[in-house]
């Protein structure tokens, strides 16, 4: 499923317009039809009750015009406050705006904070708020008398309906430009922005809907969107059904490179969170001192001990054993509770360099790879990092907060210029892929924030290429089987206090769930 960017969707509606013909009126009509639909669908039992549409002299602010015209036309009482003077409002938005004039529904102008102190009484009678103000281009800071509005809205506790986009909501990063309405509910038009699916962005949203205003389906081809929402059913269609005779020998065997003192745990979940996911074999190496104890944690999985450079830490004296163990493997899993030594570090990065299998890396892998991220350019074999923000951050010499401020960039980027896969984790996991193309997971809760849960998504991850999938796909289906582990945890046993053992046992019930629909 497609998300566009504000500039994308600009793109879609001049094409529509200009080259397919459809007037820019018959677009707005068609977008405040649908949101009124949808506004009504919301906001059920409106007898008696006011309801006020606050609208900017833009676009935006003839979306609202129309759905004041439809509901007004329904017996309901709606009130427009017009931030601006009539006669400034242009285009499609004025000929909407003159409509409402020969029904006589109320319009107040409100062009300024003293228009809006004169008519405070008349803001506060309003029951529900229809927020027409800003539309999807929206990039610098609210400021004055805008923020004013807003800020009063936001404060009147009063239920509110945004149209197109909460107002103050960058579309495409879903950060609010200094403040944001917080809608209630949300339709937008012909496609769902980054912004509404992206944190906090969602928060703002409320619950969403997308309105078809008629962009033909091959305008919105051509515009060729690089931002996709992952499906249910995009990932069922992507899980392949296994084939009744398949046995060990042919559905895939991961190596897992991971583990040291106090760190045991790490390792043992991401082995068996790929056996989880359908790997026929996982071999798990280990520094030797701490075979004993892995042996006892993983049951199916096999062990290998590895030379150890002391003090139960990997270092160079593995990396031969190692590159042989790969040479019957379908992928490596390197880095959870690896410790990052100089010894490991060294061991890591030749690794990296030379592994002739898919990679997935986190956890100390990722923080062996601080300072050398160049080497990602000479590897071998493709390669997937998971990191969390702040691993991301450490990677590129930035903070955790400027990479929460906009996400997909910050993936698309390191993605694009390492010629590699990025997962970027946290609320709505971000994929990035090196032709730019990223896809936004919607699955997943707060409840994931405890100690393990990585470890469990990159078995998961890994264990779907060990069973031949292209790393894209796989990690796809991990990413989205591993949030919705999660979401089913939080219904069955509560908003948090879960384990990440536990997400790792309920990945094949959410296999089961998609390959049985």
């Amino acid at each position: 499923m497609y998300l566009v960017t504000a500039s994308e969707m600009r793109q879609m509606d001049q094409e529509t317009i200009e080259s397919f013909g459809l007037p820019g009126r018959i677009l707005m009509e068609n977008a405040g039809r649908g949101a009124t639909r949808f506004f009504l669908e919301q906001f059920e039992d409106l007898a008696g009750k006011n309801v006020g549409v606050v609208a900017g002299r833009g676009n935006n602010g003839g979306d609202g015009f129309v759905i004041a015209r439809y509901l007004f036309q329904k017996g309901i009482r709606v009130t427009v406050f017009l931030l601006s003077q009539s006669a400034k409002v242009r285009g499609d938005a004025a000929a909407n705006l003159e409509l409402l004039l020969p029904l006589d529904v109320p319009v107040i102008e409100l062009p300024d904070q003293d228009a809006f102190a004169a008519h405070k009484i008349s803001l506060r009678h309003q029951d529900i708020w229809i927020d027409a103000i800003f539309g999807t281009g929206l990039k610098s800071d609210v400021k004055g008398f805008f923020k004013t509005i807003i800020d009063f809205i936001n404060h009147s506790n009063k239920p509110v309906f945004a149209v197109d986009i909460p107002s103050g909501l960058n579309s495409d990063t879903g950060q609010p430009c200094g403040t944001c309405i917080r809608a209630d509910a949300t339709a937008t038009f012909a496609f769902a922005k980054t912004g509404h699916i992206l944190f906090p962005g969602a928060s703002y949203t409320g619950n969403l809907e997308i309105v078809d205003i008629g962009i033909p389906a091959h305008i919105a081809k051509n515009a060729n969107p690089l931002q996709h929402l992952i499906t249910p059913s995009l990932i069922r269609s992507l899980l392949q059904p296994r084939a009744p005779d398949a046995h060990k020998g042919n559905t895939g065997h991961l190596l897992v490179i991971a583990g040291s003192p106090g760190k045991t745990g790490a390792a043992a979940m991401t082995a068996i969170s790929a056996m989880r996911t359908g790997a026929g074999l996982v071999t798990l190496g280990i520094p030797a001192s701490l075979n004993a104890i892995l042996e006892t944690q993983v049951i199916e999985a096999m062990t290998y001990p590895l030379p150890e450079a002391g003090d139960g830490m990997l270092g160079e004296a593995s990396f031969n054993t190692i590159m042989d163990l790969l040479s019957d493997k379908k992928c490596l899993a390197l880095g959870p509770g690896l410790g990052t030594s100089i010894e490991t570090q060294t061991l890591v990065l030749r690794i990296i360099k030379e592994s002739p299998k898919p990679i997935v890396i986190d956890a100390d892998g990722l923080n062996c790879l601080i300072g050398h991220t160049q080497i990602l350019k000479d590897c071998n074999a493709p390669i997937i990092l998971t990191p969390h923000p702040g691993e991301m951050a450490r990677l590129i010499d930035t903070t955790a907060h400027e990479i929460q401020k906009d996400r997909i960039y910050f993936a698309r980027e390191f993605a694009k210029k390492f010629n590699i896969h990025v997962a970027l984790k946290g609320a709505r996991t971000v994929i990035a892929q090196p032709d730019g193309n990223v896809f936004i997971n919607p699955t997943g809760n707060s409840g994931m924030a405890s100690g393990g849960m990585g470890d469990v998504l990159t078995g998961v991850i890994a264990g779907f290429i060990a069973q031949g999938y292209p790393l894209e796909i796989a990690t796809h289906i991990g990413v989205y089987l591993h949030g919705a582990a999660a979401d089913d945890l939080t219904r069955r046993i509560g908003p948090y206090g879960f384990l990440a053992t536990e997400v790792m046992d309920a990945i094949p019930v959410q296999i089961s769930m998609l390959v049985n629909q």
